[in-house]
């Protein structure tokens, strides 16, 4: 379907409706094992469940069409996805670049669970492509960038990154959740692999957890698909199911959350409560033209920097109410969190510890005066 525009693919790539009956909708392949035409006679390549599931492969055809990827791959969450990528890249003794501002999850899982195993990570800051070069080593495998990054909306050059990867012998993983694929497509800008937490805007609803890898090209699929089917962190036919329904969405979903945010963020810059505005949207963002260039929207994304202090920013996300306090993000719902001790309480003391004062908005798709009436009373609570 590479020949329809995007919020068409999100719609109609691998949803065939069903041929029998002529539901519009796919049925949901509730099935954990698959009859067979004898030993081995397999209906469709279907075997048990863990292998394959039409439901999931319908998933996963819909999640190569949104990247332009020739392959995807669904699994259980976003770190089951990241875990089977790098186990099915990796091997001892090889090395990671990571960005100085990630999911606390990606940090934890390559410096805590996968460091034992052999594998070594260096911390840098991606927008310095000199520090880049520096942390490069014969062994360096992979270059593993977030943009927009993970809470502190820090924008960098995916092509640039790829270059300097490529000419090293390295390959490039983008994080692509914050911005989703409506908003930024990096393999089109010369990425290897794409991995999603699913759960997030993909899903849209906060009712699915899920997780994905894109690939590029098939140099990888098969070591990435091996992990899926040996380890089995797979996801569920009800739940590729429910982010098949969020993907259709995703593109109406991920124009109203920009707007709303962008309208936050102009509203946040005016207020001198807050020392720093976050958000990529804004002109001062010191990735304001990066993005511009390689996102089509800002995103639903933003974070604020209390003046005031850790203390207030504690009280300040504990202060509202249509800005629900929780993990996550994504959903049609807005959220608030406190990072430091909510989704990177593991990066603290380390390189990655996020500013005691930053709290982190997920802009939903409520009506943004409300968002922002919200927020007001917000700061006049903590003011009082």
């Amino acid at each position: 379907m590479s020949e329809y525009s995007f919020a068409t693919r999100a719609i109609h790539a691998g949803q065939a409706p069903d041929p029998q009956t002529g539901a519009i909708i796919p049925p949901i392949y509730q099935a954990s094992t698959h009859v067979q035409d004898g030993i081995g006679g397999f209906r469709g390549g279907y075997e048990y469940n863990r292998a394959g599931n039409p439901t999931r492969s319908a998933l996963e055809t819909q999640l190569a069409a949104l990247e332009g990827g020739s392959a995807a791959l669904s699994f259980a969450s976003g770190l089951a996805a990241e875990d089977a990528l790098l186990r099915g890249i990796l091997k001892p003794g090889d090395h990671v670049v990571l960005g100085n501002d990630v999911y606390g999850g990606t940090y934890r899982l390559l410096t805590t669970v996968l460091a034992p195993w052999g594998i070594d990570t260096t911390i840098v800051a991606l927008e310095d492509a000199a520090a880049i070069r520096a942390a490069l080593r014969p062994e360096t495998r992979i270059i593993w960038v977030e943009t927009p990054s993970n809470p502190l909306l820090k924008i960098v050059d995916i092509a640039a990154i790829v270059e300097i990867a490529h000419a090293a012998g390295a390959i490039v993983v983008v994080d692509n959740t914050f911005a989703s694929p409506a908003l930024q497509q990096p393999l089109a800008l010369g990425a290897d692999l794409v991995v999603h937490s699913t759960t997030k805007y993909l899903g849209g609803h906060s009712d699915v957890l899920g997780g994905a890898v894109v690939f590029g090209d098939d140099r990888f699929y098969e070591s990435v698909k091996f992990q899926q089917f040996a380890v089995g962190a797979v996801s569920a036919p009800l739940d590729a199911w429910l982010t098949t329904r969020g993907i259709k969405t995703l593109a109406v979903r991920v124009r109203q959350h920009s707007e709303n945010a962008q309208a936050i963020a102009e509203w946040a810059a005016e207020h001198q409560e807050f020392e720093t505005v976050f958000y990529p949207g804004i002109a001062s963002h010191p990735g304001h033209d990066i993005a511009a260039r390689q996102m089509s929207g800002f995103g639903g994304m933003l974070s604020l920097a209390l003046t005031a202090g850790p203390e207030a920013a504690r009280a300040f996300a504990e202060s509202t109410t249509v800005f629900q306090l929780a993990e996550s993000l994504g959903g049609v719902e807005s959220l608030i969190g406190y990072p430091p001790d909510m989704t990177h309480a593991s990066v603290r003391g380390t390189a990655l510890a996020v500013p005691e004062n930053v709290v982190r908005l997920s802009v939903g798709i409520e009506d943004v005066r409300d968002l922002i009436a919200d927020l007001e009373q917000g700061l006049a609570r903590i003011s009082r």
